[in-house]
C-alpha cells in the first residue's frame, strides 16, 4: 500500500512537473522569439535563421525554469493531496512524515541529474550551435533593409546610402566598402537594382563612378555597369562564441591554465583562453552556474516538504503555504544572486559552494525538530 501511495504521488508530482514546465517553457520562448526578429528586421538574416536560433535556445529556457518548475511542482500536489484530504490517508496507513519528506528528497536528486545534464552539456551545445547559424549566415534580407533616404550600415565594412527605392530598384546610390581603415572604396550610381544569381545576391549598379582610397591617394573611374556579390558580406551580429556557448571541458581547461588538446578547434577556445580579456571571474561564474547551482533543487524539495508539518484544519494553515511558497522563492533568487558574488578565488567562494548544503542541513533539522524526532 505505501508503496501505491508513494508511486501515485511521485507520477502526479512528475507529469504536472512536464505539463507545466513544457507550458511555461514555450510561453518564455515566444517572448525570447519576438525579441530575436531583430535579426531578421535588423540583421538581414533569412527567416531559416531565425527560426533555428530561436529553436535550439529551448535547453537554455527550459534549464532555467527547471528549479521553479520542480518546486512548484512539489508545492502544488502537496497542496492538492491535503485540499483532497489524501495526506491524510497516507497517515492512517502508518506513513510518517519523516519517511516521507525524505522520498521527496531522493525524488528530487533525479531532477538534480537532470539539470546538472542540461546546464553541463545540453545548453552549452546548443547555444554554440545556434550562434553557428548566425556564423554560417548571409545577408539574405538585406534588401529589404535598404530604405530611401537612410545609411544603412547593417553590413560589417558596408554603408548603403539611396536617395529613392522602388520595390527592387534604386535611384541615386552612394556606397562605401571599408576595407581597412587606410583603405576603403566609395561607389556612386545613378541606378541600381537587387538581383539573384546563382542562390547569391547581388547588387547590380549602373552608371556611377568608383573612388578608391588608399592610405591617402585616390583614383577613380567611371563605368557603365558594375556588380557587388552582397553574399562576401556578413551581418554585425555578435557571432563569436559567448562563455554561456563554449562547453565545459573547454572552460575547466581556461580556467586551470591547462594545455589546449590537440585536437580542439580554433572555434571557441581562444576567445575565452585570452587572458588579455581577463575573463577568470566569469568564466568561474559560469563553472558555478552549470556544477554546483543544482544542488539547490534538494533544498527546494525540502522546503516544499515543509507543508507536510500542517494540516488544512490548522490554525494559519493559508498564511504558512504563502510563507513555504515565498521562501522557495527567495532560495531560487539566493542561487541567481549567488553566482554574480562567485569568483575566481576558491577560497573567498568557499562560503558560496556551501550555501545550499547549510541550508538543507538548517532546514531538515528545523523539519525534525518540529516532528519531535530529535535522537536522545
Amino acid at each position: 500500500m505505501k508503496k501505491i501511495i508513494f508511486k501515485n504521488f511521485l507520477r502526479e508530482t512528475t507529469e504536472f512537473f512536464i505539463l507545466s514546465s513544457c507550458a511555461v517553457t514555450i510561453i518564455v520562448w515566444v517572448i525570447q522569439a519576438v525579441n530575436y526578429l531583430e535579426f531578421v528586421t535588423e540583421d538581414g538574416h533569412s527567416f531559416k535563421v531565425y527560426f533555428l536560433y530561436t529553436i535550439y535556445s529551448l535547453p537554455k529556457i527550459f534549464s532555467k525554469l527547471l528549479p521553479f518548475m520542480f518546486f512548484f511542482s512539489i508545492f502544488w500536489t502537496l497542496i492538492k493531496y491535503e485540499e483532497q484530504n489524501q495526506t491524510l490517508i497516507f497517515w492512517t496507513n502508518g506513513i510518517n512524515k519523516l519517511t516521507f519528506i525524505n522520498i521527496i528528497i531522493t525524488y528530487s536528486f533525479f531532477f538534480l541529474i537532470l539539470n546538472s545534464l542540461f546546464s553541463l552539456y545540453f545548453v552549452p551545445i546548443s547555444q554554440d550551435k545556434a550562434r553557428s547559424f548566425l556564423r554560417e549566415s548571409n545577408i539574405d534580407y538585406l534588401p529589404l533593409l535598404v530604405k530611401p533616404k537612410k545609411f544603412i550600415d547593417t553590413v560589417e565594412r558596408l554603408t548603403i546610402y539611396s536617395d529613392r527605392k522602388f520595390e527592387d530598384k534604386l535611384e541615386n546610390i552612394i556606397i562605401k566598402d571599408s576595407f581597412t581603415k587606410q583603405k576603403s572604396k566609395i561607389i556612386y550610381a545613378k541606378k541600381g537594382y537587387f538581383s539573384e544569381i546563382e542562390g547569391n545576391n547581388f547588387l547590380i549598379l549602373t552608371n556611377g563612378k568608383i573612388l578608391n582610397i588608399n592610405e591617402g591617394k585616390t583614383n577613380s573611374f567611371d563605368f557603365n555597369e558594375t556588380q557587388i556579390n552582397l553574399s562576401k558580406y556578413t551581418s554585425k551580429t555578435t557571432k563569436t562564441p559567448k562563455i554561456q556557448e563554449v562547453n565545459t571541458k573547454n572552460l575547466f581547461y581556461c580556467l586551470f591554465k591547462i594545455d589546449k588538446p590537440k585536437e580542439q578547434t580554433e572555434n571557441n577556445f581562444p576567445f575565452v583562453c585570452d587572458k588579455s580579456l581577463n575573463l577568470e571571474n566569469k568564466i568561474s561564474q559560469e563553472l558555478y552556474t552549470r556544477v554546483f547551482k543544482p544542488f539547490y533543487i534538494p533544498l527546494l524539495a525540502l522546503i516544499g516538504g515543509l507543508l507536510l508539518i500542517k494540516s488544512k484544519n490548522s490554525q494559519g494553515f493559508s498564511n504558512y503555504k504563502f510563507k513555504i511558497f515565498t521562501t522557495g522563492v527567495i532560495i531560487i533568487s539566493i542561487s541567481e544572486i549567488s553566482t554574480k558574488f562567485y569568483s575566481a578565488n576558491m577560497y573567498e567562494s568557499f562560503f558560496i559552494i556551501l550555501t545550499p548544503f547549510i541550508l538543507f542541513f538548517l532546514f531538515y533539522i528545523s523539519f525534525i525538530k518540529k516532528l519531535n524526532w530529535i535522537p536522545v
